[in-house]
């Protein structure tokens, strides 16, 4: 990557990268209280609902506008330099998608054919799938711009791509810490998403792949099959009914806490790893 021809107001990446974060999850520890204390003072399950979605609404945006400002200002680069290559968009784009589709669609699979899930009722309501499709779109935006555009790729110009795809994977993991129903496996898979979603940016520096996975995961995950998404209740047009040990359903956070999705997030990554040393530039067929 070329230099930036005004040097960054810190010259470290690595402290470019703390600092954002510290930022980011301070405004995330705000937001749950703001949205806490709303829904302690609301009766209903809607309200509560209500109160979940404009508290993530509004932490996102905020992250969104801290990143810009970040790198606009701390690091003096264009946003644009966050990994928007729109060269390779579609390529990378469309596999981003289509992977967090099959891994849910696989991990669902699982669960209904062991008898682990079933799914009792509908609920269509096309207010509530608009604003579930309006905050996926944004969530995904906010924390891979967060996390690979802005914190793994400063990490990466201070440390190898590995450790700096580790220590951002480590990073995402402990911003969703504090989630409802946190487990020592939704733990585990945190750590394997954070590396999933960040592996095809330290070959390519292309944010496309970790957007359209982020979206596309999360949007069937909870507006469309019901899940809890990281342990946050978010209404879905399936009504879905969890039956088994925690370990293989998710428990309480939603089936991101589950066993059978640890191995298939395992494979993808083996796989994806496999495909991008084979292409990268040098390497030997």
């Amino acid at each position: 990557m070329m230099p930036a021809t005004t040097p960054p107001l810190i010259k470290q990446g690595w402290m470019r990268a703390v600092l954002l974060f510290l930022a980011f999850i301070s405004v995330g520890a705000l937001a749950g209280m703001a949205s806490g204390l709303f829904s302690f003072t609301s009766a209903s399950s809607q309200s509560l609902l209500n109160s979940v979605t404009l508290g993530l609404f509004i932490f996102e945006l905020i992250g969104l506008a801290l990143t810009i400002v970040f790198r606009r200002y701390i690091d003096r680069r264009p946003v644009t330099s966050l990994g928007f290559q729109w060269q390779s968009f579609q390529p990378d784009a469309l596999t981003g998608f289509c992977l967090g589709l099959a891994l849910l669609g696989a991990g669902s699979l699982v669960l209904l054919s062991t008898n682990n899930l079933e799914w009792t009722d509908v609920h269509f309501s096309a207010t509530d799938l608009f604003s579930g499709l309006v905050l996926m779109i944004l969530i995904a935006f906010s924390e891979e711009m967060v996390f690979r555009g802005y914190i793994l790729n400063n990490l990466m110009e201070s440390m190898n791509k590995w450790a700096a795809l580790g220590v951002s994977a480590v990073l995402f993991t402990m911003a969703h810490g504090s989630n409802p129903g946190i487990s020592s496996i939704a733990v585990i898979n945190l750590v394997l998403a954070g590396l999933l979603l960040g592996i095809n940016f330290i070959y390519t520096r292309n944010i496309w792949f970790g957007i359209c996975f982020h979206f596309s995961w999360n949007f069937l995950q909870g507006p469309v099959l019901g899940y809890q998404v990281s342990g946050l209740p978010l209404q879905g047009v399936l009504q879905p009914s969890l039956q088994g040990p925690w370990w293989l359903t998710g428990g309480s956070f939603g089936i991101e806490g589950s066993f059978v999705i640890t191995g298939l997030l395992l494979l993808a990554l083996l796989l994806l790893y496999a495909a991008y040393e084979k292409s990268e530039p040098g390497k030997v067929g």
